[in-house]
Parts: structure tokens; sequence; C-alpha cells
């Protein structure tokens, strides 16, 4: 896809307000053509002495009522253009976030945060500027400078040849310095990024940096980082600079022949003092245009530079999406079958560097039934989990939900069958009833309060002075790790699915409060399936199948008492953690 083609739809959206502008720009262009003539009058009718109180009048009156005309065109054509330019930058904006949405999570493990947000944010706005001010300036720097050079070859030919020679000088410029100006732009927004990455990760981590007096350390980094984006921009104001000053040389070298050469004509009476001073008038409206030519190259380029770097990412397909097989399916009953299971972090299983965390998962969990997974850490449980919902794809084998590969399964169908809580649970700014129901606003106050019971989070609720209209702040900043945990397993539990999915969800409760959640999510059976990994293996004790995972391989399966018969990790981790809770208790 090009880049261009990326604004093109909302361009032709708004044609009708895009051709409207256009045609009140040039009004407007024209308008201001008109007033160096009536000055011209002014002018000759004073010199000759032949003009009264009335007349002069009257010329006010002209000036007047043409500039009344080009504040109406002009507020117009700011209306249309400067408007559609907004609307180009809304939509860009959504059609970029709505794509990044769609991109697989191993993109987010590969690109900073900081630098989606300098294309979300600085990029557009280049890109707003070359659809809005950037067609403004073109339009003027061909209507209003072709139709002042016309109206200044009305006047004298000659002179306006002599004034127009330093016009190709200014064409053999931009040419030069535009390619120059689209490599700087695209190394000066790539610096931005960074920067805008180092603070957002600097303020996110603020209580670290507190904590380990590490105020000097984030300072130099950030000025380092500051550093290498102002030379980046120095860089380009050497090009630019250049440019600009090298636009009003020549302006001013026209500016110095007219004055020399229409003064002497002037004298000779070859034009009349008038002409003399439309002549000068016309030189002026025609500055802007020469100007306008550096400045719509400067636009233009920095514009295209963003539009390219927001192509880029608009071109990146998701590795996980709908196969051209794949089926809606609106309702499950929720047995899940892993066949010969394999995952790699990479694209090939057998490239180098591949990291292959699963090998030859075979498991089989009927519906309602309870899988428990336990192991080391680094053992692949979380991963394993991510593979049901297909936050990741699996490398061989498949896995199958009600007899269905779950790739012969739209997407979106697949995910909203399942509820999953990941084991870094994350809130949003905003209200506990809001992270709650997560933008379900149907759900009503009695099905939210049962969610909060069953994550025994509703007496906490309750302690709080504003209930659930309490404000969590940025990542539930104002609550426990065992509050926010239990929130999003409210959040799982609200959700009415066929397949749970929980990566340990008690982990940050205590033992008493993560026994009752146990209870709350074992009374689930048989009317969900559900999949838990704890690390506290009371937690799946009660499971109808518990796994046990090491380097990425099933090493122990079975009941609770199968595997305590077996006396091998799981018999040995058990009688630790009894130990354990013992003395906590």
């Amino acid at each position: 896809m090009k880049p261009t083609n990326l604004i093109k739809p909302y361009l032709l959206e708004n044609r009708s307000l895009i051709f409207l502008g256009l045609v009140c720009l040039i009004a407007v262009d024209f308008l201001q053509l008109f007033i160096p003539r009536i000055i011209k009058w002014a002018v000759d009718d004073l010199t000759s002495f032949r003009i009264d109180l009335i007349t002069l009048f009257l010329y006010s009156l002209y000036i007047v009522g043409i500039a009344i005309m080009i504040g109406i065109f002009r507020y117009v054509w700011r209306r249309c253009l400067l408007g559609t330019s907004r609307r180009v930058e809304e939509g860009l904006r959504n059609m970029l976030f709505a794509h990044i949405q769609t991109l697989s999570a191993s993109y987010f493990d590969k690109v900073k945060t900081g630098d989606l947000m300098a294309h979300a944010t600085n990029d557009i706005q280049h890109v707003r500027m070359a659809t809005g001010m950037g067609m403004v300036a073109l339009t003027d720097a061909i209507v209003l400078g072709t139709a002042a050079i016309g109206f200044m070859a009305y006047i004298n030919i000659r002179l306006t040849v002599f004034v127009l020679i330093p016009m190709p000088m200014i064409v053999f410029g931009a040419r030069f310095f535009s390619k120059k100006m689209h490599r700087l732009y695209g190394e000066v927004q790539g610096s931005f990024s960074d920067l805008t990455e180092v603070v957002r990760e600097r303020f996110a981590g603020i209580r670290i940096i507190k904590a380990y007096n590490m105020k000097k350390e984030a300072a130099t980094r950030l000025e380092a980082t500051s550093k290498d984006y102002i030379d980046k921009n120095l860089s380009l104001v050497r090009i630019t600079g250049s440019f600009f000053p090298m636009m009003v040389l020549f302006s001013n070298l026209s500016l110095a022949i007219v004055l020399f050469l229409g003064g002497r004509q002037t004298i000779d009476f070859t034009i009349t003092p008038g002409d003399f001073v439309a002549f000068i008038s016309y030189l002026g409206l025609i500055t802007w245009p020469m100007m306008a030519i550096g400045w719509v190259t400067n636009l233009i380029q920095r514009g295209k530079a963003s539009l390219d770097r927001i192509s880029k990412i608009m071109q990146t397909r998701p590795e996980i999406e709908d196969m051209p097989e794949a089926v809606p399916v609106k309702h499950v009953k929720g047995s899940v079958v892993f066949e010969n299971v394999t995952f790699s972090y990479g694209t090939d299983l057998y490239e180098s560097g591949a990291l292959t965390v699963l090998h030859g998962i075979d498991i089989k969990l009927d519906q309602g039934k309870i899988l428990g997974i336990v192991g080391p850490p680094g053992s692949g449980k979380s991963t394993l989990l991510s593979l049901i919902p297909r936050i990741f794809d699996v490398s061989q084998g498949r896995i199958l939900l009600d007899g269905i590969d779950i790739r012969n399964i739209h997407v979106r169908d697949l995910r909203a069958q399942i509820s999953f809580i990941p084991q870094e649970p994350f809130l949003f700014d905003g209200m506990i009833r809001e992270n709650i129901t997560f933008g379900n606003k149907r759900t009503k106050d009695l099905e939210l309060i049962q969610a909060a019971e069953q994550a025994c989070l509703y007496d906490t609720i309750k302690s709080f002075s504003d209930g659930f209209e309490t404000i969590v702040g940025e990542k539930g900043v104002v609550l426990s790790g065992g509050q926010k945990q239990r929130i999003a397993l409210a959040r799982a539990l609200l959700q009415d699915t066929s397949i749970i999915i929980l990566d340990d969800p008690v982990s940050q409760v205590d033992l008493e409060t993560g026994n009752a959640i146990i209870n709350n999510i074992r009374s689930m059976a048989g009317h969900r399936t559900i999949i838990i990994v704890s690390h506290r293996l009371s937690a799946v004790r009660f499971a109808d199948q518990i796994i046990v995972l090491e380097n990425g391989r099933i090493v122990e399966s079975g009941t609770h008492a199968e595997l305590l018969a077996n006396d091998q990790y799981y018999t040995k981790a058990f009688r630790l953690q009894e130990i354990e809770e013992e003395y906590a208790y």
C-alpha cells in the first residue's frame, strides 16, 4: 500500500468541503489582487491633483468592502480546508489505533510503547499540517503567484521579466533541499520516538527510581536521549535554516530590481506613479508564494516522512488472524484437547535462535472439568495458557475446542468463549465498577456484587467510602497487589463464558482468602471448564486432573492422590508447602 493511500479515503470523503474551501481560497487570492489596482487609481489621481474627497472616500469603501469579503471567504476556507485536515488526523489516528489492536502479542514484545505513542501523536500531527496548511500554501503559491505575475505583466512586461530572474534559482534550491529534508525528518521522528519512550518509562517507574535513589542516573539517561534529539534537529535546522533565508534573499533581490528599474521608468514616465506603487504591492503579494514554496516543501517533506513511518505499521500483518477456513462459533461446551503441541518463540521452529518452550504437550480435558497446572518457574505454564485463546499460535500440533481446531474458529468468537486472568493483573485508570464490568454497561448491580463476592472482594469494596465508584488510579496504584488481583478475578468471573483460565489467581492474597476464592471457583465445576495455574499446590489439589511441567514437558499427570503416590516433584513441593502453611497459621 502506498503511504498516500492511507489518507486518500478521507480526502475523497470530504471532497465537497475541499472543493468549497479551494474556491473560497482562490476567491481570497483574486480579491487581494484588486487592492493594488485601487491603490494605483488613488495614487495616479492624487499625483495628478484630480481627485476629490468623495472619490477618495469611494476608494476607501472599495477596500473596506473587499476586506470584508476576504474575511468571509477566509473564514469559510479555513473551516473547510483546516477542518478537513483535522478529520484526516482523526481518521488516521483511529485507523492506526484499530490496526495496532489487531497485531499479535509478539509485535509488542519488539516495539517500544514510546515509539507507538510518537506515531499516534507527532507523526499524525505532521500529516495533518501537510494536508491542511500544505494544501493552502501550495494553492497560494500557484494561484496567487501566477495571477500576481499576470497583473505585473499587464503593468510592464519588461520589468516583470527582470523580477522573475530569481525564480529558477528558487525551484532548483527547493529540489536540492527537499531530498535532504525528507531523510533528516525521518531521523528526527525516530529520535522523538526514543525520547518519548525514555520519558514514559521513567515516569512509569518513578517509584523504583526513588526507592533506589537513581534520580541522577535517570536524568542522565534522559539528557543523553534529549541531546540526540536536539542534535538531529540541529542537523535539520542547518538545511531549513539555509533554505528559508534563500527564499528571503531572492524576494528582496526582486524588490531591489523593482526599486531601481521601476523607479527609473517612473521618472521617465514609462509607467505612472500609481503603476509603480501597484507593482511593488504585487511584488509584496508574490513574496508570500515565493516563501510558500519553501514552506510547502518543508510541510510536505515532514508529512511524507511521518506518513512513511505510519505506513510501515499499517503494512505489518498480525501473526494471529482468522484462517480462510475459519467458521463462526457462538457457543462451545468447553472440552479442550492438546495434541502433540510444541511452541517456540520464533517464526520458525527450526530457525537459529528460536526458543522452544513447550515440547509435545498432550492434554485431554472434558467439559466442566478442572485442570491444574503446576511446575517450577520458567517451565512454560503461562505460555501454555496463552495458546488456548491464541495469544500465540502453536508451532506444531494442534489444540481442539469441542473437537474443532481453534485455528479454524474466528478469533473473536474463540476469545468470547474464554475468561482469562493473566499472571500480572492489569487495571485501567477509573472506577472499580468500570474495571470489573470492563465496558459491559448492561451489567446489573446484583451480578456485579455476585462476581465481587466470588472473588472475596465485596467486603473490601464496602469498606471504601465510594464503594464500586472508588477511583483506582493508574494501573490501580491506590490498591494493594491482592486487591488488584481480586478485581481482575472478579472481571473474569463476571463474564458468562464456558472456559475460565486462571494464571496464579491467589498468588497475592493470604492463605485464608486464597482458600475461600478457590472454594468459590471449585463450585463452578460442572458448569464451566476451569484451567488453573498455581504455585500454591493447595489451590489445585481438588482438580480432576493435575499436570506437572518441567522444562516445557509434562513429567507428571494425574489426580492429587495419584501424584502424591509418585513421590516426585509434586509430592516434595506439596509436603514443603504444607509445612509452610502450618507455620503461617
